[in-house]
């Protein structure tokens, strides 16, 4: 099998790496990678840290591009792909731009596509902009949709789509599982990471802050850093926030935010640092879906700074709560995980979102070989921070 991967962004290729790993074992696939470079800068380390080398790299990304601008080159840029190399499968990852062009290319050419996080909802289409159509478009294109979750496979169930849904958990816990094993082995690494982060004095915990949504620009965005800027006028608080690459959200962070006490502006964090950052935090705050996989893993809570969820499974297991972006509420449920008053540590079953083995059952059903499906009750965690 002829088997080309597409991708773009860090994310994707955070997630896609622990798949293209599990297939370079296997003799049956023949796997070619394209790289949009829809996040260059943000992308290359990730590469290099996976040992990834793509085949084709059409470095798309071009400063003020719309959103427009860089679909309609990246459908252009891999229909010349899928007629030069004349894959058998093209496999996709998430919700993104490339994600999209990725596969409405391969479907226009007639080429199956495979979706790799598959069935995630919100079901409103402005939230997250614009990845939530994107992901649903993608889903009606594939013939086969790995679902992380069941909760995933049921969305798509209940839309009838027409491929094939099996629940492979995300491969976002086997990235992290690798990144967690990396700095764990090596003392140096680990060291090198801590001296690229904040020092925290003692008595005083650390925030890590990450936001980058479409939907949260303007008056959303503004409230965040409103919340952050009382947070960082108490005594007992460092704020670290690693910026996004995207200049709107950089630039009003900057504007907003610096020269506030106890504020620490980032640039954007390799993966293994930021897994560090991840674990000394004593609270995080994000709009990150991936952040959401991750933390339980890490025996973390996590505040989300949106209205909804496409991954309702963090806040079923109380491992997650949305708090929007009202600087009232951000305030108060900080203050609240700060002060010790909000959350419980008790054990959790599982990360609801994977047990680091979707890469093997993704392989697995790419070669047509039997798939035992993520469920519930997998590998047992340490404690969690679990929100009462």
């Amino acid at each position: 099998m002829k088997l080309l991967s597409v991708f773009g962004t860090r994310p994707e290729a955070i997630k896609m790496a622990p798949v293209l790993a599990a297939l370079r074992t296997e003799a049956g696939i023949r796997t070619s990678v394209c790289v949009t470079g829809q996040h260059r800068e943000m992308l290359d380390p990730v590469l290099s840290l996976f040992g990834i080398i793509p085949d084709c790299d059409l470095d798309l990304m071009s400063d003020g591009q719309s959103l427009n601008s860089l679909a309609a080159r990246a459908i252009h840029e891999l229909d010349e792909v899928l007629v030069q190399l004349r894959p058998d499968r093209v496999l996709v990852q998430g919700d993104t731009t490339s994600a999209f062009a990725g596969a409405l290319a391969a479907f226009h050419r007639g080429v199956p596509v495979a979706h790799v996080e598959a069935g995630l909802r919100t079901w409103c289409n402005r939230r997250p902009y614009p990845e939530e159509m994107y992901r649903r478009t993608i889903d009606g294109m594939a013939d086969l949709l790995f679902a992380p979750t069941p909760a995933a496979r049921s969305n798509l169930l209940s839309e009838r789509v027409p491929g094939t849904v099996l629940v492979t958990g995300n491969t976002a816990v086997d990235a992290l599982r690798r990144a967690v094993a990396m700095l764990a082995a090596d003392d140096a690494l680990r060291e090198a990471a801590d001296l690229s982060l904040p020092r925290v004095e003692a008595g005083r915990k650390l925030l890590l802050v990450t936001c980058h949504r479409r939907e949260s620009f303007g008056a959303g965005f503004a409230g965040i850093c409103e919340a952050l800027k009382r947070l960082a006028r108490r005594g007992d608080l460092e704020i670290a926030y690693p910026l996004h690459l995207n200049p709107a959200v950089a630039a009003a962070a900057r504007e907003a935010l610096a020269g506030s006490p106890n504020i620490h502006l980032l640039p954007p964090q390799p993966f293994l640092p930021f897994v560090r950052l991840m674990q000394r935090a004593d609270v995080i705050l994000t709009d990150s879906g991936g952040i959401q996989e991750e933390a339980p893993s890490l025996g973390k809570a996590v505040l989300v700074l949106r209205e909804v969820s496409e991954r309702p499974e963090a806040i079923d297991a109380r491992t997650a709560r949305i708090v929007g972006t009202c600087a009232d509420t951000i305030e108060r449920e900080v203050g609240a995980l700060i002060e010790a008053a909000g959350q419980t540590h008790i054990p959790l079953a599982a990360n609801p979102y994977g047990d680091g083995r979707a890469s093997e059952r993704i392989v697995d059903a790419l070669l047509g070989r039997p798939v035992r499906e993520f469920g519930p009750a997998h590998e047992p965690l340490a404690e969690v921070a679990r929100f009462a």
